[in-house]
């Protein structure tokens, strides 16, 4: 996997790593010999499958170049600046964050278009951009605005810091009941109106998030995001016509897209009918690792609305070990809340790798985790079927749903081969 990312020093102090292996950069990992099935590595351990990795970034850079729009990842799904840089590589247009100081991580790696997806409000984080900004050549950071009330709060800011800082921002459309963003047409107009007279801020695009209006349910989701996207298009035509947008921007940004429903927001992306040429970015984050569970439902969903004969593949799992089975049909498993997601799903058992063996099959269908302690997971399987009945140090691989809290729970994760082969490394900075 390509990277421009600096190589980290992996060592003993990293959960998941030898205790007894001698530091060694990422880059240098490879050379160990190692390998998760040859139980070379302390469980449980969250890797990811290099192919399965680079298949998601060259798929989803060549999704949206067909689609004639850019991508900028988000980046709160990982914290990696490895992986970071390889979708950089692949040809991001830039970054999404949703802090000042996942920024700062990102800019650390070399991005120099970052959008911070949410509202930025507190003093801390105002010093924190303009220190970015005034420190870094050619960085361009935009982040939301929903409320006059927000913009007061800046304003306060550089007022009190004598600042002469002038902040990129996008108004952001939001959904009743849902998260943040402007409620009606009425409320964005005042606030472009407020940032257009401001000092401190320039209104250079308008942005949303879909994601809160679907459900998995194809009809349903195509009626919801359809909705949003006329009213971002509404807002957006309006602001044009009453031209807000800030006086040196040759171009208005125009933003969505989590990993669920992105197709469904190309049309917004794509709207040009503005006085100004259009920059659509899509901002899917878990894309780059895709589960085994939430998403590739919503995925499905896109593959045929969209027609897909190729589509995105897991990347990342937890490996663990059978470490008791105490009674018939349950087994522990040495991975629990401290290890893995389950924040929207429990994981699922997805393969198994006996003792000793280094290659790994499908698990019975029947197989399901049922609950999670901080460094337990509890295994169900048919007690009648002994044949396939897993035993103490059977290895077990588990997907996940919403790769997002898995990746939080780790420093450092191996990238492996098709047959567990250790080939390289990431690590994160959550």
């Amino acid at each position: 996997m390509k990277s421009i990312s600096p190589e980290l020093l992996l060592g003993p102090e990293f959960k998941g790593f030898p205790l007894n292996a001698l530091p060694c950069t990422s880059g240098e990992i490879g050379a160990r010999g190692w390998n998760i099935l040859a139980d070379d590595l302390p469980f449980p351990i969250a890797a990811l499958k290099r192919t399965a990795l680079e298949h998601n970034i060259a798929w989803m850079q060549d999704y949206v170049e067909r689609k004639g729009v850019l991508l900028a990842p988000h980046g709160k799904t990982t914290m990696s600046p490895e992986l970071f840089a390889a979708q950089m590589v692949a040809g991001a247009w830039g970054i999404t964050f949703a802090t000042a100081y996942q920024a700062s991580v990102g800019v650390a790696t070399g991005a120099r278009r970052i959008i911070i997806a949410n509202q930025v409000v507190c003093d801390a984080d105002l010093d924190a951009l303009d220190f970015l900004l005034a420190q870094t050549e050619g960085l361009r950071i935009w982040f939301l605005v929903d409320s006059c009330e927000q913009l007061a709060l800046i304003e306060d800011w550089a007022q009190r810091r004598s600042s002469s800082r002038v902040f990129d921002v996008l108004l952001e459309m939001g959904i009743p009941g849902k998260r943040t963003g402007c409620r009606t047409l009425a409320q964005a107009l005042n606030v472009a109106e407020a940032i257009s007279h401001s000092r401190v801020v320039r209104l250079c695009g308008i942005e949303c998030y879909e994601g809160n209006a679907a459900n998995c349910d194809s009809e349903h989701d195509v009626n919801e995001v359809t909705a949003l996207v006329r009213r971002v298009v509404e807002a957006a035509r309006s602001i044009d016509e009453r031209r807000l947008w800030a006086d040196e921007e040759d171009h208005i940004l125009i933003t969505a897209g989590g990993s669920a429903v992105f197709d469904l927001v190309l049309p917004l992306l794509r709207y040009h009918e503005l006085s100004r040429p259009v920059r659509g970015v899509l901002r899917s984050g878990c894309y780059i690792t895709h589960d085994q569970l939430g998403y590739m439902r919503y995925l499905k969903n896109v593959e045929a609305r969209e027609g897909l004969s190729t589509s995105l593949q897991p990347a990342l799992s937890v490996w663990a070990m059978v470490e008791s089975v105490p009674e018939p049909g349950l087994a522990l498993l040495t991975c629990g809340k401290r290890d893995i997601s389950y924040d929207l799903e429990l994981p699922t058992p997805v393969r198994i790798a006996a003792r000793g063996q280094r290659s790994a099959q499908a698990v019975p269908a029947s197989w399901r985790i049922s609950a999670l302690n901080d460094q337990h997971a509890y295994l169900h399987f048919d007690a009648a079927d002994q044949t396939s009945a897993p035993k103490v140090g059977d290895r077990i691989e588990l997907g996940i749903s919403h790769p997002c809290t898995t990746f939080d729970k780790w420093r450092w994760m191996p990238i492996v081969e098709d047959d567990g082969r250790v080939s390289g490394a990431i690590h994160t900075r959550f």
